[in-house]
């Protein structure tokens, strides 16, 4: 897997440090204010049935994305659970 990939590149499971959000701006204020921040460590749990949306964890929560939108946060890969 590549150095920076998408946050939808990941398998359930598999956690990973943000780099890099390339959502625009007018979503991303959101997206902050919910602490995908770069430097956080996030979890992916799974995609829902249809592959959208993509439910992760973030600094102890659960939080349910567009898939649209994780395809846009890049992060550096930490390992699994």
């Amino acid at each position: 897997m590549p150095a920076h990939c998408p946050l939808t590149a990941l398998t359930p499971g598999t956690t990973g440090v943000i780099q890099e959000i390339k959502v625009p701006a007018e979503t991303r204020g959101r997206l902050l204010e919910m602490g995908l921040l770069v430097g956080t460590p996030v979890e992916l749990v799974r995609f829902a049935p249809l592959g959208d949306p993509v439910e992760i964890k973030v600094r102890g929560y659960h939080l349910t994305i567009r898939k649209q939108e994780a395809e846009q946060i890049l992060i550096a890969t930490a390992g699994t659970k």
